[in-house]
């Protein structure tokens, strides 16, 4: 995979700048998700919603819940500053994401399926050789939460899914548009 960065001038460099980092993390989503009870299809739309909760777990289990206490215990820290602009970081993130699926793409690391009426990823058999790799205490920890997170995710539908998120982004009505489809949007316009 090419080495590359995609630091932005002047700042600290991220994990998420991390082009293989990212690849990564979304080999080993595509790992634990459709072991999980209440499977969906994994389109787009919805692997941006895991991608992005499973890394910020927090934004969904508050302090009172026993997924707070077991994320906690697996390394991820509700004090960390990036749950700040979380709207913000989600809609960026989620651009990154059709470039990022699109390279384990070209790479032979999953495949697209048509999966009711959508257009679903999951990883190929190399693709799965590749995560079963990725052994690091990120790696444990990120699975750990991506199941948590994928748990409650997979109750919803698609509908409630993005209203929640709403919610847990604390997303004001001009950020919404973010999470409409594009025919959506064709039949919203009078």
């Amino acid at each position: 995979m090419p080495k590359s960065a995609e630091k932005p001038s002047g700042g600290p460099l991220r994990p998420d700048d991390l082009f293989e980092f990212r690849l990564g993390r979304l080999l080993l989503l595509l790992e634990v998700i459709p072991e999980l009870p209440y499977r969906k299809p994994l389109d787009v739309e919805r692997i941006s919603f895991y991608d992005f909760f499973a890394d910020n777990p927090f934004l969904i289990f508050g302090r009172d819940t026993p997924e707070h206490a077991e994320l906690v215990l697996t390394g991820f820290d509700s004090r960390n500053l990036s749950y700040q602009s979380s709207a913000q970081r989600f809609s960026s993130r989620r651009e990154r994401l059709q470039h990022d699926l699109a390279t384990l793409l070209a790479y032979g690391l999953v495949e697209a399926k048509p999966e009711e009426r959508r257009i679903a990823y999951e990883l190929t058999t190399t693709g799965r050789h590749g995560a079963e790799a990725l052994r690091s205490f990120y790696a444990q920890s990120y699975r750990r939460s991506a199941q948590v997170v994928g748990r409650e995710l997979n109750r919803l539908s698609d509908k409630a899914l993005q209203e929640e998120t709403r919610g847990w982004l604390r997303a004001d009505d001009l950020l919404i548009d973010l999470f409409e489809h594009p025919a959506q949007a064709a039949t919203d316009v009078p």
